[in-house]
C-alpha cells in the first residue's frame, strides 16, 4: 500500500510567514495535484504540522541566538529560528489553498528539542504517531513533498528510508530555506544516494 506524506505547508513558511521559503507558495498546486490522486485511488495522506510552543527552544529569541546561525540544543547542533509555528496561531495553519488533509501529525511540540523529520525529534528519544498510522494502514511505500526540501522533507525522507519503506521525493513538489545556496541541491543529492527515488509530479499522475 502506498501513502503520501506532506510536510509542513504552513503560513509561517509561505510568502509573507516569518520563516518564508522562497517560491513556497509554487508547490501549491503540485501538492494539490498529488493529493487528488491519491484521494482518488483511496490511499492515505497524511501532513504534518510544526507545532512549537511559544518557549521553544530552537528559537533564536529563548536560546540567546542569532537567527541563521548554529548552536547547541540538548548536545545537538541547531540551526537558531525566527519564532514560527507556534501552536494555534495563523502562522501554524496550514496555508489556505492547500487542499484539507484529515490525518494530521504534530512534530516540534516539546520545548527542549527540535523536531525536522515527521517520524523523530532530532534525537530520537520520542516518536511522533506517524509510524503506527502507516504501520495501521499497511503502508510499504511513501511519496514525500512540502517544505523544506533541505530540512523538514530531508529528514522526513531520511527516517523512512531507515525504517524500511520505499521512498520517493516529489521534487517539484518541494522548495528548501537555503541557508547556504546548494543546501536543497545536497539535499536532494543525499536523499537520492541513501535510497530515495527522486520524481516529479507528473511521473505519477
Amino acid at each position: 500500500m502506498k501513502a503520501l506524506i506532506v510536510v509542513d505547508i504552513q503560513n509561517d513558511f509561505c510568502e509573507g510567514g516569518s520563516l518564508a521559503v522562497e517560491n513556497a507558495h509554487k508547490i501549491i498546486p503540485v501538492a494539490n495535484k498529488v493529493i487528488d490522486f491519491f484521494n482518488k485511488n483511496h490511499s492515505l495522506v497524511v501532513a504534518t504540522k510544526d507545532w512549537h510552543p511559544a518557549n521553544h527552544k530552537s528559537f533564536a529569541k529563548n536560546s540567546s541566538g542569532t537567527i541563521g546561525e548554529v548552536g547547541i540544543l540538548n548536545n545537538l547542533p541547531q540551526v537558531w529560528w525566527p519564532e514560527h509555528c507556534i501552536e494555534n496561531t495563523y502562522g501554524s495553519n496550514f496555508h489556505p489553498d492547500l487542499k484539507k488533509i484529515e490525518n494530521i501529525i504534530y512534530k516540534g511540540t516539546d520545548s527542549e528539542i527540535d523536531s525536522y523529520s515527521g517520524f523523530f525529534d532530532n534525537g530520537k528519544l520520542k516518536n511522533t504517531e506517524l509510524l503506527t498510522l502507516l504501520k495501521n494502514n499497511h503502508i510499504s511505500e511513501v511519496f514525500i513533498l512540502g517544505l523544506a526540501t533541505d530540512y523538514c522533507v530531508k529528514h522526513t525522507v531520511l527516517d523512512a528510508l531507515e525504517l524500511g519503506f520505499k521512498v520517493n521525493v516529489i521534487e517539484d513538489g518541494c522548495k528548501g530555506v537555503n541557508l547556504l545556496p546548494n543546501d536543497s541541491e545536497n539535499a536532494i543529492r543525499e536523499m537520492k544516494e541513501k535510497g530515495a527515488n527522486i520524481i516529479k509530479s507528473d511521473d505519477l499522475i
